[in-house]
């Protein structure tokens, strides 16, 4: 099961330098992937949550691209409908090709309905888009003279049942975001069932879950998968593989803009995980 990092491109704090600092931190503890959000209009609704500057994903991986070695890039999650379907096609393509075939492309529908309205994009049909994009950049991939022949893995996000329907029917993996072991239990029998229904193989399961270490349990229901000790966090990890987890990526940003100040907590964070997830590995048993 591979470990990815959501690393936080927005904000107060997320200046080149801090960037940087996140790409060597990711790369150095061994996590497998580095994945960055996206957002094109920072409206009131987006800059509630990630505020600017926010550093569009293509232009930011490109650029991490050549201060990494051996780490997979990709976005968690890209919202398709804001970009031509070609145009996302060919940065993608161009994109995995320069790094050597190290993207992931994570896609969503997107939620931020005044950022839709700025866009010219109708915030109902979203899905309805999302479905046709996904189609058209696959079709534009089969031309492998123009677009290359490595594949891109796609990761279709959305928690709703017509993300997970997305999934099965357009996605190399599921990537739910953020929730609570039990809700991810029932989802991947849904997700299954969904599969059936279509027969169509099941996706791969690579969810983003929280990371958020305290020093005391946390309890309760409500409790997100990634939250609590180190060893509730091991734990929840164990049980993601168990069920079947291809990837897991792990999400710091607690929700407070201000946290992207000051993302050393972040990083010992991080590094508590990787302490317990693997010895030190060296860039060849990673790549």
């Amino acid at each position: 099961m591979k470990i990815g990092v959501n690393v936080l491109n927005f904000g107060p704090g997320s200046d080149p330098g801090v960037l940087r600092s996140w790409a060597r931190t990711v790369e150095g503890l061994g996590f497998d992937l580095l994945m960055v959000s996206d957002h094109i209009a920072i409206t009131p609704d987006v800059a509630e949550h990630y505020p600017a500057p926010f550093h569009e994903p293509f232009t930011t991986l490109s650029w991490l691209t050549g201060l990494t070695t051996w780490v997979r890039l990709g976005t968690t999650v890209l919202i398709a409908p804001y970009r031509h379907p070609l145009l996302t096609a060919r940065m993608a393509a161009n994109l995995h090709e320069l790094s050597g075939g190290r993207l992931v492309l994570g896609v969503g529908a997107g939620w931020a309905r005044q950022e839709f309205a700025v866009l010219g994009v109708p915030f109902e049909r979203r899905g309805q888009l999302t479905d046709e994009h996904l189609r058209d950049m696959r079709a534009a991939w089969a031309d492998t003279a123009s677009y290359g022949d490595r594949r891109i893995p796609v990761w279709v996000g959305g928690n709703s049942d017509a993300g997970l329907r997305r999934a099965v029917r357009l996605g190399d993996a599921w990537h739910p975001l953020r929730c609570t072991m039990p809700w991810l239990r029932e989802a991947a029998v849904r997700l299954k069932a969904f599969a059936d229904e279509q027969r169509l193989p099941v996706p791969a399961l690579a969810p983003r879950i929280a990371l958020r270490l305290t020093e005391a349990p946390v309890g309760g229901p409500g409790r997100l998968a990634g939250e609590g000790t180190i060893d509730q966090i091991m734990d929840d990890l164990d049980q993601l593989r168990l069920l079947g987890a291809e990837a897991v990526v792990l999400d710091p940003y607690d929700g407070d803009p201000r946290e992207t100040c000051h993302p050393q907590a972040a990083w010992q964070a991080l590094g508590t995980v990787a302490a317990h997830l693997y010895p030190p590995r060296t860039r060849t048993e990673q790549s």
